[in-house]
């Protein structure tokens, strides 16, 4: 398993410069409003956005290796008797995943997540805008 942190900032490139000296690394993805590091050491993913109005921590997570630590973590969360959303396999953060969101007593978000491939797109929405965008283009 590893950690799960995404944050908003006002100024990508300015934080992309920061967390690579931070982290002695470059990002693993890097988009025009997006920003990722798998480290290691401390194994986390961090990742970073514009696409939030307001800057600082926009939720935590679990990213886990495969569909059985999926379940798992699944069942703990049920265990610990807070509503869970499975929103099930979608594009998000330029990645394919199957994911569940739950809210801590304190309400930060918290999604848990098993990520099985890459995505063109941010998210579901813009990937259905650009079908749409593709299916108008080729009428």
């Amino acid at each position: 398993m590893r950690l799960h942190i995404n944050l908003n900032v006002e100024n990508l490139d300015n934080s992309v410069r920061f967390y690579s000296e931070l982290f002695s690394a470059e990002p693993t993805v890097l988009k025009d409003d997006y920003a990722k590091w798998m480290l290691d050491d401390p194994k986390v993913n961090f990742a970073i956005s514009t696409r939030r109005p307001v800057a600082g921590v926009d939720h935590f997570g679990i990213q886990v290796e495969d569909q059985a630590q999926l379940r798992a973590v699944h069942a703990r969360l049920k265990a610990a008797e807070v509503p869970m959303s499975e929103e099930g396999k979608v594009a998000c953060c330029y990645a394919r995943s199957d994911k569940a969101w739950v809210f801590d007593p304190d309400g930060n978000a918290w999604e848990s997540f098993y990520t099985f491939g890459e995505s063109p797109v941010y998210g579901e929405e813009a990937a259905l805008e650009d079908m749409r965008d593709d299916a108008t283009a080729a009428e």
